[in-house]
Protein backbone atom coordinates (compact mmCIF):
# COMPACT_ATOMS: atom_id res chain seq x y z
CA UNK A 1 0.00 0.00 0.00
CA UNK A 2 1.30 3.41 -0.94
CA UNK A 3 2.12 5.57 2.34
CA UNK A 4 -0.50 8.08 3.40
CA UNK A 5 -3.07 6.49 1.08
CA UNK A 6 -6.31 4.02 1.83
CA UNK A 7 -8.20 1.51 -0.59
CA UNK A 8 -11.65 2.28 -1.45
CA UNK A 9 -14.41 -0.11 -1.16
CA UNK A 10 -14.52 -0.12 -4.78
CA UNK A 11 -11.30 -1.08 -5.74
CA UNK A 12 -9.44 2.13 -6.51
CA UNK A 13 -7.26 4.47 -3.96
CA UNK A 14 -8.33 7.68 -2.04
CA UNK A 15 -6.22 10.40 -0.87
CA UNK A 16 -6.51 10.91 2.58
CA UNK A 17 -9.24 13.70 3.46
CA UNK A 18 -11.16 13.32 0.36
CA UNK A 19 -14.86 11.49 -0.16
CA UNK A 20 -14.34 10.31 -4.00
CA UNK A 21 -11.98 7.82 -4.94
CA UNK A 22 -9.37 8.07 -7.24
CA UNK A 23 -9.60 6.61 -11.08
CA UNK A 24 -8.92 2.57 -11.05
CA UNK A 25 -6.48 1.35 -13.31
CA UNK A 26 -8.08 1.47 -16.99
CA UNK A 27 -6.72 -2.00 -17.60
CA UNK A 28 -8.27 -3.11 -14.49
CA UNK A 29 -11.49 -1.39 -14.88
CA UNK A 30 -11.53 -3.65 -18.39
CA UNK A 31 -10.43 -6.82 -16.73
CA UNK A 32 -13.28 -6.00 -14.04
CA UNK A 33 -16.15 -5.43 -16.58
CA UNK A 34 -15.82 -8.85 -18.23
CA UNK A 35 -17.13 -10.46 -14.84
CA UNK A 36 -20.52 -10.85 -14.48
CA UNK A 37 -20.06 -10.94 -10.63
CA UNK A 38 -18.39 -8.61 -8.05
CA UNK A 39 -15.66 -9.81 -6.01
CA UNK A 40 -17.50 -9.56 -2.67
CA UNK A 41 -14.15 -9.37 -1.14
CA UNK A 42 -13.72 -6.11 -2.88
CA UNK A 43 -16.81 -4.62 -1.32
CA UNK A 44 -16.04 -5.18 2.41
CA UNK A 45 -15.05 -1.80 4.11
CA UNK A 46 -11.57 -1.72 4.90
CA UNK A 47 -10.32 -3.14 8.97
CA UNK A 48 -10.14 0.08 11.34
CA UNK A 49 -6.32 0.45 11.91
CA UNK A 50 -5.88 0.72 15.77
CA UNK A 51 -3.50 3.87 17.11
CA UNK A 52 -0.80 2.95 18.26
CA UNK A 53 1.15 5.95 18.67
CA UNK A 54 -0.56 7.92 21.32
CA UNK A 55 -2.13 6.65 24.82
CA UNK A 56 -6.07 6.10 24.39
CA UNK A 57 -9.22 5.89 27.29
CA UNK A 58 -9.10 2.40 26.23
CA UNK A 59 -5.48 2.08 27.61
CA UNK A 60 -6.70 2.36 31.39
CA UNK A 61 -10.13 0.34 31.00
CA UNK A 62 -8.66 -3.38 32.36
CA UNK A 63 -9.13 -4.89 28.83
CA UNK A 64 -7.50 -5.86 25.61
CA UNK A 65 -5.67 -2.42 25.58
CA UNK A 66 -4.46 -2.31 29.14
CA UNK A 67 -2.92 -5.43 28.49
CA UNK A 68 -1.46 -4.27 25.26
CA UNK A 69 0.13 -1.45 27.25
CA UNK A 70 1.85 -3.59 29.54
CA UNK A 71 3.11 -5.98 27.21
CA UNK A 72 3.99 -3.40 24.66
CA UNK A 73 5.40 -0.48 25.82
CA UNK A 74 5.36 -0.70 29.82
CA UNK A 75 7.02 -4.10 30.15
CA UNK A 76 9.67 -4.41 27.46
CA UNK A 77 10.91 -0.54 29.18
CA UNK A 78 11.55 -2.03 32.03
CA UNK A 79 13.22 -5.59 31.18
CA UNK A 80 15.57 -3.07 28.49
CA UNK A 81 17.37 -2.02 31.36
CA UNK A 82 16.56 -5.49 33.70
CA UNK A 83 14.23 -3.19 36.43
CA UNK A 84 11.45 -6.02 36.62
CA UNK A 85 10.87 -9.19 37.72
CA UNK A 86 9.50 -12.26 35.75
CA UNK A 87 6.01 -14.24 35.89
CA UNK A 88 2.84 -13.05 35.89
CA UNK A 89 0.92 -9.87 36.31
CA UNK A 90 -0.84 -10.21 39.82
CA UNK A 91 -2.69 -7.55 41.82
CA UNK A 92 0.34 -7.69 44.02
CA UNK A 93 4.68 -8.64 44.38
CA UNK A 94 5.48 -10.64 46.75
CA UNK A 95 8.94 -9.85 48.24
CA UNK A 96 11.06 -11.58 51.22
CA UNK A 97 11.76 -9.22 53.56
CA UNK A 98 13.56 -10.84 56.90
CA UNK A 99 12.26 -14.33 56.17
CA UNK A 100 8.90 -13.33 56.00
CA UNK A 101 6.81 -13.03 52.59
CA UNK A 102 5.47 -9.75 52.00
CA UNK A 103 2.97 -8.81 49.71
CA UNK A 104 3.51 -5.18 48.11
CA UNK A 105 1.01 -3.08 46.07
CA UNK A 106 0.19 0.42 44.77
CA UNK A 107 -3.09 2.14 42.67
CA UNK A 108 -4.06 5.27 41.49
CA UNK A 109 -7.72 6.01 41.91
CA UNK A 110 -8.67 8.76 39.33
CA UNK A 111 -13.38 8.24 39.54
CA UNK A 112 -15.50 10.74 39.12
CA UNK A 113 -17.67 11.66 40.30
CA UNK A 114 -15.81 11.32 43.64
CA UNK A 115 -18.61 10.70 45.57
CA UNK A 116 -20.80 7.86 44.10
CA UNK A 117 -23.71 5.54 45.64
CA UNK A 118 -22.04 3.12 48.05
CA UNK A 119 -18.71 5.08 48.82
CA UNK A 120 -16.57 7.64 47.74
CA UNK A 121 -13.16 7.93 46.31
CA UNK A 122 -11.44 7.81 49.72
CA UNK A 123 -13.29 4.63 50.77
CA UNK A 124 -12.61 3.08 46.94
CA UNK A 125 -8.77 4.30 47.15
CA UNK A 126 -8.22 2.21 50.67
CA UNK A 127 -10.35 -1.37 49.93
CA UNK A 128 -8.73 -1.16 46.33
CA UNK A 129 -5.54 -1.60 47.61
CA UNK A 130 -6.55 -3.74 50.72
CA UNK A 131 -8.14 -6.17 48.42
CA UNK A 132 -4.90 -5.93 45.93
CA UNK A 133 -2.84 -7.17 48.93
CA UNK A 134 -5.65 -10.04 49.93
CA UNK A 135 -5.38 -11.08 46.56
CA UNK A 136 -2.20 -12.43 46.94
CA UNK A 137 -3.55 -14.27 49.81
CA UNK A 138 -1.89 -11.47 52.81
CA UNK A 139 -3.45 -9.56 55.31
CA UNK A 140 -2.58 -6.02 55.40
CA UNK A 141 -0.40 -4.09 57.24
CA UNK A 142 -0.06 -0.78 56.38
CA UNK A 143 -1.14 1.79 53.60
CA UNK A 144 0.20 5.23 52.15
CA UNK A 145 -2.11 7.85 51.04
CA UNK A 146 -1.27 10.61 48.59
CA UNK A 147 -3.54 13.01 46.91
CA UNK A 148 -2.96 15.51 43.88
CA UNK A 149 -5.42 17.95 44.60
CA UNK A 150 -7.29 20.76 41.42
CA UNK A 151 -7.03 24.01 42.46
CA UNK A 152 -10.39 24.79 43.94
CA UNK A 153 -11.43 21.95 45.69
CA UNK A 154 -13.78 22.82 48.43
CA UNK A 155 -11.82 22.16 51.57
CA UNK A 156 -14.84 20.63 53.81
CA UNK A 157 -15.10 18.19 50.54
CA UNK A 158 -11.49 17.18 51.29
CA UNK A 159 -12.01 16.39 54.61
CA UNK A 160 -14.91 13.88 54.16
CA UNK A 161 -13.12 12.24 51.82
CA UNK A 162 -10.06 11.95 54.06
CA UNK A 163 -12.54 10.93 56.77
CA UNK A 164 -14.01 7.75 54.74
CA UNK A 165 -10.34 7.01 54.45
CA UNK A 166 -10.16 6.80 57.71
CA UNK A 167 -13.07 4.52 58.36
CA UNK A 168 -12.37 2.23 55.78
CA UNK A 169 -8.96 1.83 56.96
CA UNK A 170 -10.47 1.03 60.78
CA UNK A 171 -12.88 -1.29 58.63
CA UNK A 172 -9.89 -3.30 57.17
CA UNK A 173 -7.38 -3.38 60.04
CA UNK A 174 -4.52 -1.01 58.54
CA UNK A 175 -3.07 1.76 58.77
CA UNK A 176 -2.20 5.00 56.92
CA UNK A 177 1.49 5.44 57.84
CA UNK A 178 2.81 7.69 55.77
CA UNK A 179 1.57 10.20 52.72
CA UNK A 180 1.80 13.15 50.39
CA UNK A 181 -0.12 16.29 48.82
CA UNK A 182 0.11 18.23 45.47
CA UNK A 183 -1.79 20.65 44.23
CA UNK A 184 -2.21 21.13 40.64
CA UNK A 185 -4.15 23.89 38.63
CA UNK A 186 -7.71 24.01 37.42
CA UNK A 187 -8.73 21.79 34.92
CA UNK A 188 -5.49 19.51 35.70
CA UNK A 189 -6.76 16.99 37.76
CA UNK A 190 -10.76 16.58 37.89
CA UNK A 191 -10.64 17.45 41.38
CA UNK A 192 -8.96 14.72 43.58
CA UNK A 193 -6.67 11.86 42.01
CA UNK A 194 -5.57 9.56 45.18
CA UNK A 195 -2.89 6.74 45.21
CA UNK A 196 -2.34 4.26 47.88
CA UNK A 197 0.60 1.66 48.82
CA UNK A 198 0.05 -0.72 51.09
CA UNK A 199 2.22 -4.12 52.43
CA UNK A 200 0.83 -6.83 53.75
CA UNK A 201 2.06 -10.65 55.43
CA UNK A 202 1.11 -13.36 53.26
CA UNK A 203 -0.07 -16.52 55.36
CA UNK A 204 2.71 -18.86 56.10
CA UNK A 205 2.49 -21.76 53.24
CA UNK A 206 -0.03 -19.73 51.03
CA UNK A 207 1.14 -19.34 47.21
CA UNK A 208 -1.17 -17.69 45.09
CA UNK A 209 -0.72 -16.83 41.55
CA UNK A 210 -2.40 -15.91 38.08
CA UNK A 211 -0.57 -18.62 36.64
CA UNK A 212 -1.45 -21.64 39.31
CA UNK A 213 -5.00 -22.75 37.89
CA UNK A 214 -4.94 -26.24 36.73
CA UNK A 215 -7.39 -28.49 35.11
CA UNK A 216 -10.32 -29.84 36.86
CA UNK A 217 -9.73 -26.82 39.72
CA UNK A 218 -13.05 -25.34 40.80
CA UNK A 219 -14.43 -21.34 40.03
CA UNK A 220 -15.97 -19.49 42.59
CA UNK A 221 -17.22 -15.92 42.70
CA UNK A 222 -18.27 -14.38 45.97
CA UNK A 223 -21.17 -12.36 44.97
CA UNK A 224 -23.38 -10.59 42.22
CA UNK A 225 -21.74 -8.27 39.65
CA UNK A 226 -21.47 -5.54 37.68
CA UNK A 227 -22.66 -2.81 40.67
CA UNK A 228 -20.05 -0.65 41.06
CA UNK A 229 -19.89 -0.04 37.62
CA UNK A 230 -23.77 0.83 36.96
CA UNK A 231 -23.64 3.08 40.05
CA UNK A 232 -21.03 5.25 38.62
CA UNK A 233 -22.47 5.23 35.49
CA UNK A 234 -26.04 5.83 37.17
CA UNK A 235 -24.94 9.25 38.81
CA UNK A 236 -22.68 10.38 36.11
CA UNK A 237 -25.16 10.44 33.38
CA UNK A 238 -28.07 11.35 35.72
CA UNK A 239 -29.44 8.07 34.87
CA UNK A 240 -32.19 7.25 37.13
CA UNK A 241 -33.64 3.52 38.01
CA UNK A 242 -36.72 2.19 39.51
CA UNK A 243 -34.22 0.65 42.60
CA UNK A 244 -31.00 2.48 43.32
CA UNK A 245 -27.85 0.61 42.25
CA UNK A 246 -25.06 1.29 45.10
CA UNK A 247 -21.02 0.17 44.44
CA UNK A 248 -19.71 -2.97 46.16
CA UNK A 249 -16.54 -1.15 47.91
CA UNK A 250 -15.73 -3.27 50.36
CA UNK A 251 -12.81 -4.33 51.88
CA UNK A 252 -11.99 -8.74 51.38
CA UNK A 253 -9.13 -9.62 53.56
CA UNK A 254 -11.48 -11.37 56.65
CA UNK A 255 -13.00 -13.36 53.02
CA UNK A 256 -9.40 -14.40 51.76
CA UNK A 257 -8.29 -15.54 55.59
CA UNK A 258 -11.83 -17.70 55.77
CA UNK A 259 -11.20 -18.94 51.99
CA UNK A 260 -7.30 -19.59 53.38
CA UNK A 261 -8.50 -21.04 56.46
CA UNK A 262 -10.63 -23.94 54.53
CA UNK A 263 -8.00 -23.99 51.54
CA UNK A 264 -4.06 -23.34 52.49
CA UNK A 265 -3.36 -24.40 48.57
CA UNK A 266 -5.93 -22.03 47.15
CA UNK A 267 -4.53 -21.35 43.58
CA UNK A 268 -5.86 -18.02 42.39
CA UNK A 269 -7.74 -15.47 44.06
CA UNK A 270 -8.65 -12.28 41.29
CA UNK A 271 -10.90 -9.28 41.79
CA UNK A 272 -12.54 -8.30 39.18
CA UNK A 273 -11.96 -4.33 39.15
CA UNK A 274 -11.58 -2.94 35.44
CA UNK A 275 -12.41 -4.54 32.60
CA UNK A 276 -15.26 -7.17 34.66
CA UNK A 277 -15.06 -10.52 35.16
CA UNK A 278 -14.36 -11.22 31.66
CA UNK A 279 -11.31 -9.80 31.55
CA UNK A 280 -10.39 -11.29 35.05
CA UNK A 281 -10.93 -14.91 34.49
CA UNK A 282 -8.93 -14.35 30.26
CA UNK A 283 -5.77 -13.15 32.53
CA UNK A 284 -5.82 -16.08 34.58
CA UNK A 285 -6.75 -18.48 31.35
CA UNK A 286 -3.80 -16.92 29.68
CA UNK A 287 -0.79 -16.57 32.78
CA UNK A 288 -2.00 -20.41 33.49
CA UNK A 289 -1.87 -21.40 30.04
CA UNK A 290 -6.01 -23.44 30.36
CA UNK A 291 -8.95 -22.98 29.44
CA UNK A 292 -12.09 -21.53 31.83
CA UNK A 293 -15.37 -23.01 31.55
CA UNK A 294 -18.49 -20.30 32.52
CA UNK A 295 -22.52 -21.47 33.27
CA UNK A 296 -24.20 -18.32 32.40
CA UNK A 297 -27.37 -19.17 34.81
CA UNK A 298 -24.67 -19.58 37.43
CA UNK A 299 -23.20 -16.13 37.41
CA UNK A 300 -25.75 -13.75 39.41
CA UNK A 301 -26.25 -10.06 37.65
CA UNK A 302 -28.89 -8.25 40.03
CA UNK A 303 -32.04 -7.33 38.21
CA UNK A 304 -31.27 -3.90 38.24
CA UNK A 305 -27.91 -4.20 36.80
CA UNK A 306 -29.34 -6.05 34.27
CA UNK A 307 -32.06 -4.12 33.02
CA UNK A 308 -29.25 -1.29 33.00
CA UNK A 309 -26.88 -3.09 30.95
CA UNK A 310 -29.59 -3.93 28.01
CA UNK A 311 -30.54 -0.49 28.16
CA UNK A 312 -27.36 0.85 27.73
CA UNK A 313 -25.52 -1.87 25.35
CA UNK A 314 -23.45 -2.88 27.94
CA UNK A 315 -22.19 -6.85 29.05
CA UNK A 316 -22.56 -7.02 32.66
CA UNK A 317 -19.27 -9.58 32.12
CA UNK A 318 -17.39 -6.61 31.44
CA UNK A 319 -18.52 -4.18 33.99
CA UNK A 320 -16.46 -2.89 36.67
CA UNK A 321 -16.63 -4.72 40.50
CA UNK A 322 -15.37 -3.03 43.53
CA UNK A 323 -16.18 -5.94 46.32
CA UNK A 324 -15.93 -9.12 44.73
CA UNK A 325 -13.33 -11.82 44.09
CA UNK A 326 -12.77 -15.17 42.11
CA UNK A 327 -11.48 -18.24 43.95
CA UNK A 328 -9.68 -21.03 41.81
CA UNK A 329 -9.32 -24.02 44.14
CA UNK A 330 -8.76 -27.68 43.97
CA UNK A 331 -12.15 -29.66 42.88
CA UNK A 332 -11.36 -31.40 46.39
CA UNK A 333 -11.75 -28.17 48.19
CA UNK A 334 -14.69 -26.00 46.04
CA UNK A 335 -17.24 -27.08 48.78
CA UNK A 336 -15.63 -26.51 51.85
CA UNK A 337 -14.25 -22.78 50.33
CA UNK A 338 -18.07 -21.77 49.28
CA UNK A 339 -19.11 -23.03 52.37
CA UNK A 340 -16.67 -21.01 54.54
CA UNK A 341 -17.27 -18.15 52.27
CA UNK A 342 -20.97 -18.16 52.59
CA UNK A 343 -19.68 -17.50 56.64
CA UNK A 344 -18.46 -14.50 56.11
CA UNK A 345 -20.56 -11.26 55.34
CA UNK A 346 -18.80 -10.17 52.19
CA UNK A 347 -19.14 -13.44 50.48
CA UNK A 348 -22.82 -14.65 51.82
CA UNK A 349 -23.48 -15.12 48.26
CA UNK A 350 -20.98 -16.76 47.09
CA UNK A 351 -21.10 -19.47 44.16
CA UNK A 352 -19.73 -21.77 41.98
CA UNK A 353 -19.79 -20.37 38.16
CA UNK A 354 -17.56 -23.00 36.32
CA UNK A 355 -14.15 -24.75 36.26
CA UNK A 356 -10.89 -25.04 34.78
CA UNK A 357 -9.83 -26.96 31.72
CA UNK A 358 -6.80 -28.61 29.62
CA UNK A 359 -8.79 -27.25 26.76
CA UNK A 360 -8.50 -24.61 24.60
CA UNK A 361 -6.04 -22.88 26.29
CA UNK A 362 -6.08 -19.00 27.21
CA UNK A 363 -9.73 -19.19 26.41
CA UNK A 364 -12.92 -18.51 28.49
CA UNK A 365 -16.05 -19.79 27.32
CA UNK A 366 -19.95 -19.83 28.52
CA UNK A 367 -22.39 -22.15 28.44
CA UNK A 368 -25.22 -20.07 28.06
CA UNK A 369 -28.63 -20.59 29.17
CA UNK A 370 -29.91 -22.03 25.79
CA UNK A 371 -27.45 -24.62 25.48
CA UNK A 372 -24.86 -23.32 23.70
CA UNK A 373 -21.52 -21.63 24.21
CA UNK A 374 -19.70 -18.65 23.41
CA UNK A 375 -16.47 -17.22 23.57
CA UNK A 376 -16.62 -14.45 26.50
CA UNK A 377 -13.59 -12.26 25.46
CA UNK A 378 -11.59 -9.31 27.23
CA UNK A 379 -13.01 -6.02 27.05
CA UNK A 380 -12.01 -4.07 24.34
CA UNK A 381 -11.57 0.03 24.12
CA UNK A 382 -13.29 1.67 26.52
CA UNK A 383 -16.23 1.03 27.93
CA UNK A 384 -16.90 3.19 31.55
CA UNK A 385 -14.16 5.77 31.80
CA UNK A 386 -12.42 6.97 34.62
CA UNK A 387 -14.25 4.01 36.83
CA UNK A 388 -11.64 3.89 39.64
Amino acid sequence: MSEGRIRDPFGGWAEPGTLEPSQPDPAAASASSASAAPDPSRLACPAPIPERARVLLGHGSGGQLSAALMREVVGPALASAGRVAAGPLNDAAVVEVAGRRLAFTTDSFVVSPLEFPGGDIGELAVNGTVNDLAMMGAQPLALSLAYVIEEGLPLEELRKITESVALAAARAGVEIVTGDTKVVGRGAADGLFVNTAGIGLVTEGVVVGADRAAPGDAVILSGPIGLHGVAIMSVREGLGFEAEIASDTQPLNRLVAAIVAACPDVHVLRDPTRGGLASALNEIAAASGVGIEVEEDAVPVPGPVHAACEMLGLDPLHVANEGKLVAIVPAAAGDAVLEAMRTVGEGAESVAIGRVVADHAGMVTMRTIVGSQRIVDMLVGEQLPRIC
